[in-house]
């Protein structure tokens, strides 16, 4: 049996190794090289190379590749039709490289433990299906460049093509893009700014890991702007220089001001009044603007996400008056 592939505009450029490792995932490494050089792998027809970089429009042919490795997985079996997924997320941006994406509280954005249902990846792969983007089966997927938390409501972006996502990539891990969110915290605030640098334990770290070398402190920077205030809640506007996990949540709780209906961080008293007295049925912290540059043509773009009824409509029950005047430009 014979495996054939051609080359898409979005693979081109691969090394075959590595075209070939995705494809292939459950054949050893060894095993693939050694096919390689017995010629059982042709590109154009001719015997390949496993460092050769491939061109859109080449054919890759592999020859008894499930003879050889009776493991092999199989084809996966056929995906839930595009048609049968909804979208949540409203579209604030595309072009053939990115699309953004206004997410709602409550769509997480991977699937994970503890999570049924749609993801934001799945919402936004089946709509770029229906707008009749076709990803051949083991090629690079559209995919969300970076997270928010799942009750966490504003703009993500995801990458559309290799490229795009590549570049962003390196963009969100060297903290490039400007992202600013509002939130409303408990408490007032006497100064108009302020900034809180303090180092936070890395989330993710294994008990393993403690036990050999103790918590790990990752720097985490945040800085905040009074917006409204109110007589036990107050508006802010914040950015982050760096992006730990819960960062905000967990900076804010951590100078006594936690996030509005934050049920792992927050004040769980406040926030059972702040859900009866205000209707503050969520966590009240929305990524409302993200500027970046565009991954492909450097293009400053800015998105703005606009703050969703369910949050605008706690502020005036909180006494918070605010109302939005901030233009939305898509270049800044």
């Amino acid at each position: 049996m014979k495996l054939e592939y051609t080359i898409s505009q979005d693979a081109g450029g691969q090394r075959l190794d590595k075209f070939l490792r995705r494809r292939l995932a459950e054949m050893p490494l060894s095993h693939l090289y050694k096919m390689v050089r017995t010629k059982k792998v042709r590109v154009n027809g001719a015997r390949a190379d496993v460092a050769q970089l491939l061109q859109p429009g080449d054919v890759v042919v592999v020859h008894g590749a499930r003879e050889a490795n009776p493991d092999l997985a199989p084809a996966p079996a056929a995906q839930r039709p595009a048609s049968d997924v909804r979208q949540d997320f409203a579209v604030l941006y595309e072009d053939a490289h990115i699309l953004v994406c206004n997410k709602p509280a409550g769509l997480p954005i991977h699937a994970g433990s503890g999570i049924s249902g749609d993801t934001l990846v799945d919402q936004a792969r089946a709509y770029l299906e229906r707008q009749g983007l076709v990803v051949p089966e083991g090629e690079f997927k559209p995919s969300p460049a970076h997270r928010l938390d799942r009750e966490t409501s504003g703009v993500v972006v995801v990458g559309k093509t290799r490229q795009a996502m590549v570049r962003l990539t390196e963009m969100f891990t060297a903290g490039e893009p400007k992202k600013t969110y509002l939130a409303l915290a408990k408490g007032r605030f006497q100064r108009d700014r302020g900034t809180v640098d303090l180092r936070l334990a890395e989330h993710q770290q294994t008990q393993a890991s403690k036990q050999q070398r103790g918590v790990n402190l990752q720097e985490a920077v945040t800085h905040w702007t009074k917006v409204a205030g109110g007589p036990e809640a107050t508006l802010l506007e914040l950015s982050i220089e760096t992006g730990r996990t819960h960062q905000i949540r967990r900076h804010l709780a951590a100078i006594g001001h936690p996030v509005v209906g934050d049920a792992k961080y927050g004040d769980f008293t406040f926030n059972r009044r702040a859900r009866s007295a205000w209707g503050a049925k969520r966590m009240f912290l929305h990524s409302s603007r993200l500027g970046l540059a565009h991954p492909v043509t450097g293009k400053r773009l800015a998105f703005d996400a606009p703050l969703p009824g369910e949050l605008a409509e706690v502020l005036p029950k909180a006494g918070v008056a605010w109302s939005p005047t901030r233009p939305h430009p898509k270049e800044g």
